[in-house]
């Protein structure tokens, strides 16, 4: 089919790709100038072929296209994934040969080749790894649009230089990645190129410089490209449009005046040396309309910038100047003048600067056609009375400023025009929306869409100000507060044209009302994470929903609501989303609960008693693209109507009672999988050794099951790959088959059944970033090749058979927090490189091994080291004193959010794998002897610290520089050849609750300091050469004589046994008390003394507590103090 050339995005019907990328207003108003750039490039490709080369007649006559081209465009298809259906046209058959007539095709009309290709994708999309190599036999080319399509991990070729005719190319929003060629700069006749977001990486080639024709030119959103912008693109006299934003590029900014003479938007974002002649060449762009700066962090301190701006702004229609440490002297500079009032201005974002409530009130009666201002991210805070002149505004936000302070009444925040209003993280509280007789006049017909989100709001205040004020709203967004009680009925009686609302995450109780079946335009509804209950029939049951043919999402997760799903759900037929996980609902769900559902994509009922039964041969009318059913029965056998689910991207089936193998075809619908969960199953038998496709990387959780013999090589494409605790024997495959791309970041294969050496294949796995082999049977050395895993953060190799000494190849991986080769048989000196090179270090063990020499003074170096275990060892000679730089041990807490920001946010690849901290992935762990006990311990428990270097052959004394770990929660220096006295400083180590020094040769007395570390819950001192009594003290009473015994010459009434000064003192004692005896008139007057005595004290005491009001305000004072300190005692 002929089509006519289209550029111009289209974004009323959002994809799922589009949902994820489209969610900031920067990108929402970018498209709106590109479409206005586009449409007028548009027209002048239809101008005239004298002005721009381009012949499209408007009607095509009947040419078939060269065949040499027609089987390069078969090609191409067959290597791409199509299930939308785009080149579905494109066939071999006798009536659809042409290729001029296929979609997305137009032909010169007179000699047949193919000159555009546009395949654009939105609601349909391609993805897989496309060849665009094939393309270049298209050597007629003109137009290429491959946009908003998923050709993940696709390069741009650099034959795509030989289409030298091209003019117009875009491969914007494709995911392609590597660097941009340099063979761009062949394509002498371009006018056109867009490589915005994507993943590119590099420099930009100098190249580029020669396209002396190209008049847009956008590289933004490429995270990765770096250096410095090639000042030959200065050359490019002809452009209109120049995006750089939202990279890594650095250095200054090479233009001079007379350059780029004819753009018209400039779109700049990283942090750039900005220079005095760059000002002087700004203020040369006489046609520049669209000025975006973001992330110039020296941009308020350049007032001459500032002043060239100002000047311009006249001209302007939007101005960005983000993330740039403006305050509100800069604003006043750029705003405060008659001379620069701008009625052209109607887009303005000032985000993420330091700016006040006095930088707002400047830009009030600034410009009378400003449409959009953002001031998110500053420090605003907005007080009543404010009466904002904005006539013309329709989207304001102030999201991210505290505004705790803030009043909102129907006469501030009601612009006449104002249609959306955002108030994200403001701190806002029930006090800032007041409702009173003067203001609820002023209620706003304008404002469709309201955003409350992430504030502190608790009370039902805020339903009845929006009941008063916002009437027409559209869209309601309150999640994310404190907001407690029932849902007001008066959400379904007022807000009549309400179309989504979501309440999520708040504290809203009672049951889930039954009139948003009734609110006849309500479309989305979210009231997940809440704690609401009731049957769930009663809501489907009990409405009339007059809204049935436009409701399209309901999320009820997270509450406390029970029953049986009823099938009267199924008047539900344009649900896109159903969330039900996390309730207790209960029951079998059938095929006929979800017939009806023809345009389900995203379903969730994990976490429930449900039963799904469904019959064997049945088709279900949707395709989903997320499927939760964690915890629910589906039966032993694999689900068959799960093989008609073929672009699932979300799989969780964990717990759900299989037992059975997992059928090939599970893996052939897995090519778009991000993640798969069948964990704590029991799945049998082995996975198959065949080429299944993973290019989106996915995160696969296979572990608590029974699957056997070797690991696959295709499952080298997921990014986390959990294995654990399972009957795998081999590894070779999955480590040594390096024909596929390799995206391995976490493997976890624990507790399984791997025997054997290690294959010495670790080279290709340079993405990792936790392997966990223990609890294994692997034996051997640790093979050299592991050495080359320099991005890695964990290593666990505990619990097998490994043997010889440590590779000296692992001092490489410098990047590693955690180091577990416990319970081996490693031997020889422990290495000093793993100080010297492994700075890094959280954790480090080595127990249950053969290593032998003395401890390596460059331990030391590991000052992030907070649990070190070198216990059942044959380690000898003493304890350094260097063990003060232990700069981890050397502070009482610990910021388990820091250590895991360390762990993931800071590492390039977990962020490019993972894009976040991502829950049930792989977490530092480590098995601790913990008060006489073997224990587990996950992070974020790596807030215990502990020194274990027990069972070994130390000698010598203990350091008093121990004294400076007052970190230190464990201390185990049990089974040694210690001596000399226990250094009193250890009293320092106030968070110590466990100590354990038995079975050394310590002398001398107990140090009394002892007694000073309250939290100590177990001590041992047993069997040594200690003397003397053992202190008094509070802490130390509690310990029974097993705490001391083996010590012949300790004495003290924990052992039952006297001191020798005790004897001494008592032969006075009791000649005295002979005497008394002897005399019982001395001791009738003794006991009376003592009467008379306790009688007079005790109500001397007590008189004064009740008559004196200054002591007895002290004792009770007293009293509690003490009672607060008995309470923090026993919890």
């Amino acid at each position: 089919m002929n089509i006519n050339p289209t550029i111009e995005f289209s974004y009323s019907q959002v994809t799922r790709k589009e949902k994820n990328l489209i969610t900031t207003p920067i990108i929402t108003m970018r498209t709106y100038f590109l479409k206005k750039f586009n449409v007028l490039l548009l027209v002048l490709l239809h101008t005239s072929e004298s002005t721009l080369g381009f012949n499209w007649p408007g009607k095509l006559a009947e040419v078939k296209c060269i065949e040499r081209e027609r089987q390069a465009l078969l090609k191409f298809k067959e290597g791409v994934l199509d299930d939308a259906g785009m080149l579905s046209t494109w066939n071999e058959d006798e009536n659809n040969g042409d290729c001029c007539k296929w979609k997305g095709i137009q032909c010169n009309n007179e000699t047949g080749h193919v000159q555009m290709l546009d395949l654009q994708g939105h609601d349909a999309y391609l993805t897989g790894s496309i060849n665009i190599t094939l393309l270049t036999d298209l050597q007629n080319l003109e137009y290429l649009d491959l946009s908003w399509n998923d050709f993940i991990y696709v390069h741009i070729p650099k034959l795509i230089g030989s289409l030298s005719m091209l003019r117009y190319l875009n491969l914007s929003y494709s995911e392609v990645s590597g660097s941009i060629p340099s063979e761009l700069g062949n394509l002498s006749k371009l006018e056109y190129l867009n490589l915005n977001n994507n993943h590119l990486i590099g420099a930009i080639p100098v190249q580029l410089g020669k396209l002396t024709r190209l008049r847009y030119l956008d590289l933004s959103d490429n995270d990765d490209i770096r250096g410095e912008i090639p000042y030959q693109l200065g050359n490019l006299s002809q452009l209109r449009y120049l995006g750089l934003g939202g990279s890594s590029l650095s250095g200054v900014i090479p233009f001079r005046i007379g350059n780029l003479p004819m753009l018209h938007t400039l779109r700049l974002g990283s942090n750039f040396d900005i220079k005095a002649n760059d000002a002087e060449w700004l203020s040369n762009l006489y046609s520049l309309t669209n000025l975006e700066l973001i992330s110039l962090q020296n941009l308020g301190s350049s007032h001459l910038w500032l002043q060239t701006i100002s000047k311009i702004i006249p001209n302007l229609q939007e101005l960005r100047l983000v993330d740039g440490n403006l305050v509100d002297n800069d604003i006043q500079l750029l705003f405060d003048s008659q001379s620069n009032f701008s009625t052209s201005l109607t887009i303005l974002d000032l985000s993420k600067n330091m700016l006040t409530s006095s930088a707002f009130r400047l830009l009030f009666n600034y410009s009378l056609n400003l449409r959009e201002l953002y001031l998110s991210y500053n420090n605003i805070v907005l007080s009543s009375p404010l009466y904002p002149n904005f006539p013309s505004l329709v989207i304001l936000d102030l999201s991210y400023n505290n505004m705790t302070s803030s009043i909102f009444e129907g006469n501030f925040i009601f612009c006449s025009k104002l249609e959306t209003l955002n108030l994200q993280n403001c701190s806002l509280m029930d006090r800032s929306f007041l409702v009173s007789s003067a203001s609820v006049t002023n209620f706003s017909s304008s404002l469709v869409s309201l955003d409350l989100s992430n504030n502190l709001l608790k009370s039902q205040a805020i339903f009845d100000w929006l009941f008063n004020f916002t009437t027409n709203l559209h869209i309601l967004t309150l999640l994310g507060n404190l907001v407690e009680g029932p849902i007001p009925d008066g959400l379904g009686k007022v807000m009549n044209s309400l179309q989504v609302l979501d309440v999520s995450s708040n504290k809203l109780q009672g049951e889930v009302p039954v009139f948003f079946g009734n609110m006849c335009t309500l479309q989305e509804l979210y009231l997940g994470k809440n704690n609401l209950s009731g049957e769930i029939s009663s809501f489907f049951q009990d409405a009339s929903w007059c809204n049935r043919d436009i409701f399209n999402s309901l999320d009820l997760s997270y509450n406390r609501i029970t029953g049986m799903l009823p099938k009267s759900i199924g008047l539900l037929s344009e649900l896109e989303t159903l969330n039900l996980q996390v309730n207790s609902l209960e029951g079998d769900i059938s095929e006929s609960h979800l017939s009806n559902f023809s345009e389900l994509e995203y379903l969730y009922l994990s976490y429930n008693s449900l039963s799904l039964k469904f019959v064997s041969s049945w088709v279900p009318p949707f395709q989903l693209l997320e499927l939760g059913l964690a915890s629910c029965k589906l039966g032993s056998s694999f689900p068959g109507w799960l093989q008609t689910q073929y672009q699932l991207v979300f799989l969780d089936i964990s717990d759900t009672g299989l037992n059975d193998t997992v059928p090939e075809w599970l893996w052939t619908n897995s090519q778009y999988m991000y993640l798969m969960n069948m964990s704590h199953n029991n799945l049998v038998g082995s996975i198959p050794n065949k080429p299944f496709n993973l290019p989106y990387g996915p995160s696969l959780f296979l572990n608590s099951n029974q699957f056997e013999g070797g690991v696959p090589y295709f499952l080298q494409q997921a990014s986390k790959l959990m294995l654990f605790e399972n009957k795998f024997s081999d590894l070779f495959s999955l480590l040594c088959d390096t024909s596929i791309a390799v995206y391995l970041s976490t493997l976890d294969l624990s507790n399984n059944h791997i025997k054997g050496q290690l294959p010495d294949c670790w080279k290709s796995l340079n993405s990792l970033l936790f392997l966990d082999l223990s609890n294994n049977r692997l034996s051997g050395n640790i093979p050299l090749s592991m050495g080359t895993l320099v991005k890695l953060e964990a290593l666990v190799l505990r619990n097998n058979s490994l043997e010889g000494e440590m590779p000296s190849t692992l001092k490489n991986c410098n990047n590693l927090m955690l180091l577990d080769v416990g319970e081996n048989l490693l031997s020889g000196p422990i290495p000093s490189w793993i100080g010297e090179s492994m700075h890094q270090l959280i954790i480090l063990s080595m127990k249950g091994n053969h290593f032998s020499g003395d401890l390596p003074i460059h331990l030391c170096y590991l000052r992030h080291i907070q649990l070190l275990d070198l216990s059942r060892n044959n380690l000898s000679q003493g304890i350094p004193t260097c063990i003060k730089n232990f700069t981890a041990l050397s502070v009482k807490s610990i910021n388990s959010s820091e250590i895991q920001t360390r762990i993931y946010w800071y590492n390039v690849t977990y962020v490019e794998n993972y894009g976040d901290i991502t829950t049930g992935g792989y977490t530092l762990n480590i098995l601790l002897m913990w008060k006489g006990v073997e224990y587990g311990f996950k992070d974020p428990e790596v807030r215990l610290k502990s020194i274990d270097i027990s069972s070994n052959s130390l000698t010598g004394e203990i350091p008093k520089e121990i004294g400076y770990l007052i970190g230190l929660v464990s201390l185990n220096f049990s089974r040694n050849n210690l001596s000399g006295e226990i250094p009193s400083e250890i009293g320092n180590l106030n968070s110590l609750e466990f100590v354990d020094l038995s079975r050394n040769h310590f002398s001398g007395k107990i140090p009394t300091s002892l007694s000073k570390i309250d939290r100590l819950a177990v001590l041992d001192l047993s069997n040594n050469s200690l003397s003397g009594r053992i202190p008094d003290g509070r802490q130390l009473q509690t310990f029974d004589a097993s705490s001391f015994e083996g010590n012949p010459d300790l004495c003290g009434t924990k052992l039952n046994k006297s001191c020798p000064e005790d004897e001494t003192s008592m032969k006075p004692e009791e000649s005295t008390r002979n005497e008394t005896d002897d005399n019982p008139v001395f001791s009738k007057a003794l006991y009376m003394s003592i009467g008379l005595g306790y009688f007079t004290g005790f109500w001397g005491l007590i008189a004064s507590i009740l008559f004196w009001t200054p002591w007895r305000n002290a004792y009770l004072r007293f009293l509690d103090r003490l009672t607060n300190y008995i309470c923090q005692m026993v919890l």
